[in-house]
């Protein structure tokens, strides 16, 4: 894979004519675009086609979660966007997964299109040790370690990879193998630090760990210039 492919940049904006200037700039430049809840509710799936018509690939981060029928017909509208890769909730169960999976696969056939990546999403990163036992009830485990079980459960579903915070990645690669696909939000750039003491994992650091792709928003669409930022970030990765 090269070195740019990795690269999902964050479409966190809720204008059509910001994300689509932005795909227009660095399509050439990015492996795909990640659209989520705050774009897709803003402009609805079209958003999806004309990212798609500008020769960009669609990571569509909805985190569905819901009983298995529900989030297997939406798998199926999914399919149909021809989206690069979806996200679905872990929490969710097996069946839940297994469902989307299958339903997505038979999609896929009956348009002779190749099937979305699925990716599942464990713990959200925004979930802390205490939060997990004292708000969500998980007593007795430690959150890394429900990470790597959810990540295995997805797996067996025939869930393609995961979402995983960079504390996760080394422990998921290590007990899902390497085919299983990790995809790692919240990457920085080293230079993009703007003089806090905040600890960061750059894109080259998360590589390192196993990361397959990296979810970077503001250090490129905040940058003066951000073909330039990105050129700077596929640069770090082929070293």
């Amino acid at each position: 894979m090269q070195a740019q492919e990795r690269i999902i940049l964050a479409l966190d904006v809720d204008s059509r004519e910001q994300a689509l200037a932005l795909v227009k700039d660095l399509a050439p430049h990015v492996g795909a675009f990640k659209v989520g809840m705050q774009l897709f509710n803003s402009c609805g799936p079209k958003i999806v086609e004309e990212i798609n018509q500008l020769g960009g690939r669609v990571f569509l981060d909805l985190k569905f979660h819901d009983i298995p029928n529900t989030v297997a017909a939406a798998g199926r509208v999914i399919t149909r966007l021809n989206c690069f890769m979806f996200n679905v909730h872990a929490a969710g169960g097996r069946e839940m997964m297994r469902q989307v999976v299958e339903e997505v696969e038979d999609e896929a056939k009956k348009l002779t299109v190749a099937a979305p990546l699925s990716l599942a999403v464990t713990v959200l990163t925004s979930i802390s040790q205490e939060q997990l036992e004292e708000e969500i009830g998980v007593k007795g485990r430690k959150l890394k370690d429900l990470v790597v079980k959810w990540a295995l459960m997805a797996k067996e579903c025939g869930i393609s990879g995961v979402v995983s915070s960079p504390q996760e990645i080394e422990a998921i690669r290590a007990a899902c193998g390497p085919e299983f696909k990790i995809v790692t939000p919240g990457i920085r750039p080293a230079w993009s630090e703007k003089n806090d003491q905040k600890r960061i994992t750059t894109p080259g650091q998360a590589l390192q760990m196993g990361a397959d792709f990296m979810v970077i928003g503001r250090p490129i669409t905040q940058a003066e210039n951000p073909v330039e930022a990105a050129l700077r970030i596929i640069s770090e990765l082929e070293e």
